[in-house]
């Protein structure tokens, strides 16, 4: 037993250095050539060394194999020795594709193969990848939303070719101000302590964090701010107040000196495009100067419906949704201007209204006049779920829909927005700080001829703020370059039911 017991010990310190060796690589890459690196979307960058067993490990629900150290190792190596532009690297699939080229012998080199796989990012002899210059990016207001985007925007700048966190615009609220503001930023009761070192200017009303020198404007009217005389040109603004959400109000920050774009985080009224990454975001033209990213919800529960809808067509559905309490409610009880949510949010479930099944519509057409839906706020601070009642056009057991939805996850276009889990001690906590906007619960799946119901998490916080900065990408054209690229997954279904199979691209 102590033989097994110092093998074991042995073999996790091997596994854990060598780990610990990819480290550098994986930042290198990051930092001199934009490279972002994953493992079946769990990214790389940042980790520490037991995150990156973890992420090796995760590799099993792909191909119920352990993703080997030693062959992403190699990739790392290779990755940083053709020196591709910007892009985002599934190191797992690159493994498994390179594997499937041929025997030990007769395989390609593995920087041969790279640099096929990822032609268009990787110059070619005697020629330079084009330089790109980076996005300022501007968040007018700065609570939940706001500060999460902060700390992800601050996390991905990277060589500054990207988005460009430059400034935040607030009410000046007190003498302290921005002791206060910065304070929140490195301290959240639900998301942790902030990954880094912030410094605080108050001289120059400036934050510093991570190498990212923040700008906090006071001011009170978002058309009559001079940006431009903070150095900042061609900005996106980022509006998380919430305050306007139609295009006469939005419009306001455009008069600006300095502002390019506007981006709402909230569902837009009128005319006003409502864009879910990973489902309309090629929506997005040079002429759109107000965009919005949603809601939460929507975020969540659209790219799971598109996924089903694809596979076996909805025909109608219901969504509820049990939604963690937000600002907006009351934490005792007191006047509110909405119905219910004068009462305690920290001690009632409250029924209230969402508007997230009819924005489905807005996003996915075809869903138009299809889902109803409503919504219960719970006295937990952040992570929600979503309860989709489906009727499908085709029947669809259990099994199978999960294996569907599991596949979704891992290698389909909507890789970023859909995750899947199947266990039976999750509970909402467990998805705290989850990057995707939605995560089926497989083992809660029904599934009964046409009849379906799926559950989905979703980290309403920081969840939602990922598909927000995919967005904000999207506008600036900088999101990455995808690797290899993210086929769909489709049924291939026989004369029998009993017959269909699933098949992952």
């Amino acid at each position: 037993m102590s033989l097994e017991f110092d093998a074991s010990r042995a073999e996790w310190i091997a596994r854990e250095e060598l780990a610990e060796r990819m480290i550098p690589l994986i930042g290198g890459l990051y930092r001199d050539f934009g490279v972002v690196t994953s493992i079946h979307g769990r990214r790389l960058i940042n980790r520490s060394p037991v995150e990156l067993l973890k992420a090796h490990r995760f590799a099993r629900q792909a191909g119920d194999v352990e993703l080997d150290l030693a062959d992403s190792m190699r990739m790392l190596e290779a990755l940083r020795e053709i020196g591709p532009g910007p892009a985002s690297v599934d190191i797992a699939r690159l493994v498994a594709r390179h594997a499937a080229s041929g025997e030990d012998g007769e395989r390609m080199p593995l920087a041969d193969f790279l640099r096929l796989e990822l032609a268009p990012v990787v110059a070619a002899d005697g020629e330079a990848l084009p330089t790109r210059e980076g996005t300022d990016v501007v968040l007018y207001g700065f609570g939940r939303i706001g500060r999460l985007l902060a700390r992800i925007l601050i996390a991905h700048a990277g060589d500054a070719t990207g988005l460009r966190l430059r400034a935040i615009v607030v009410r000046k609220g007190a003498a302290n101000d921005l002791v206060k503001r910065a304070s929140l930023l490195r301290r959240d009761s639900v998301h942790g302590s902030f990954a880094g070192t912030i410094e605080v200017d108050e001289e120059a009303n400036t934050i510093l964090a991570n190498g990212t020198l923040i700008q906090v404007i006071h001011a009170n009217d978002p058309a009559a701010i001079d940006y431009t005389a903070y150095g900042i040109r061609d900005a996106i603004v980022v509006d998380n107040t919430g305050r306007w959400r139609d295009e006469e109000g939005l419009s306001q920050h455009l008069r600006s000196t300095g502002v390019a774009r506007v981006l709402l985080t909230a569902p837009g009224k009128g005319s006003i495009k409502n864009i879910v990454h990973g489902i309309n975001h090629d929506d997005i033209s040079a002429e759109d100067r107000i965009l919005s990213a949603a809601s939460c919800t929507t975020n969540a529960i659209t790219p799971v419906l598109k996924a089903v809808d694809d596979a076996y067509g909805v025909v109608r559905g219901h969504v509820e949704t049990v939604h963690s309490f937000t600002n907006d409610q009351n934490l005792i009880d007191n006047f509110h201007a909405g119905d219910r949510r004068g009462r305690s949010a920290a001690l009632n479930m409250v029924i209230t209204e969402t508007g997230a099944a009819k924005a489905v519509a807005k996003a996915l057409p075809s869903f138009a006049g299809k889902l109803t839906g409503s919504a219960i706020r719970v006295p937990t601070p952040d992570v929600s779920l979503a309860i989709l009642n489906l009727r499908l056009e085709r029947p669809a057991a259990k099994a199978e829909l999960n294996r569907y939805l599991r596949q979704v996850s891992l290698t389909s276009p909507l890789r970023q927005q859909v995750d899947y889990i199947e266990s039976p001690e999750v509970v909402s906590t467990d998805f705290v700080g989850s990057s995707r906007a939605g995560i089926v619960d497989g083992l809660a799946t029904i599934a009964d001829g046409t009849d379906a119901v799926l559950y989905v998490w979703y980290d309403n916080e920081y969840g939602y703020s990922c598909q927000v900065v995919r967005v904000i990408e999207a506008m600036a054209g900088t999101h990455p370059v995808v690797f290899p690229a993210r086929e769909p997954v489709v049924l291939e279904a026989s004369a029998a039911l009993d017959d269909t199979v699933l098949v992952a691209g």
